[in-house]
């Protein structure tokens, strides 16, 4: 992983994490976990209403954590409930956060090439609906991230298991002096509780 990162990870603080926040994140656990002990796919897909924001952060994010923790097969997905585009200041947010982020297509709805180590798989990062072909169709968590498109759907095709995780919005500080700290902060939020979601996992002993 790129050094910036390493030194972000060894300054998150699990503890931070509040008990009832830890009991909402603990059906992600314990989905990984029995997928782990499977040897299956853990497919996880992150949706949030425009997925501009928290969607991809915690696509991210959880990505990253996966990798730290040496958890095989983990493949983190994002998608909303409409297609907008990835909103510019995530961007910019994980560039500072020490992320190697680029433009690979530069339309309404460009799409972004994220990398956090050298030799990483780039994560592909645009604006999609949770059902994209680029998304999977099949036995996945399918993460709500926002309580709007909770609430707006009610049935997500294909998910093998549903799993509300919540997060304040970061488009509260658009326009604000407080914008870059709000992001920041969101940012350092979802990076804890997904290590803290993929410290818990078990790994199959070879």
């Amino acid at each position: 992983m790129f050094p910036e990162i390493t030194d972000i990870i060894n300054q998150l603080n699990p503890e931070t994490i509040f008990e009832d926040r830890k009991e909402t994140l603990r059906p992600l656990v314990e989905f990984i976990q029995t997928k782990v002990d499977k040897q299956e796919a853990i497919r996880i897909n992150f949706i949030c209403t425009h997925n501009s924001r928290r969607s991809h952060l915690s696509q991210i994010w959880g990505q990253v954590a996966a990798a730290y923790f040496k958890i095989p097969d983990v493949f983190c997905y994002s998608g909303g409930t409409e297609e907008t585009a990835l909103f510019p200041k995530v961007a910019e947010t994980l560039l500072s956060q020490g992320f190697l982020v680029f433009k690979i297509s530069k339309e309404k709805n460009p799409i972004y090439a994220i990398k956090y180590g050298v030799n990483a798989m780039p994560i592909i990062g645009f604006s999609k609906k949770y059902d994209s072909p680029f998304n999977p169709s099949s036995a996945f968590a399918a993460v709500m991230t926002c309580s709007q498109a909770d609430n707006g759907c009610p049935f997500i095709v294909g998910a093998e298991k549903r799993i509300p995780i919540m997060f304040e919005d970061p488009k509260v500080s658009d326009n604000t002096p407080m914008q870059t700290q709000v992001y920041v902060e969101r940012s350092l939020q979802i990076a804890t509780e997904m290590f803290y979601v993929f410290s818990k996992i078990l790994r199959r002993e070879e």
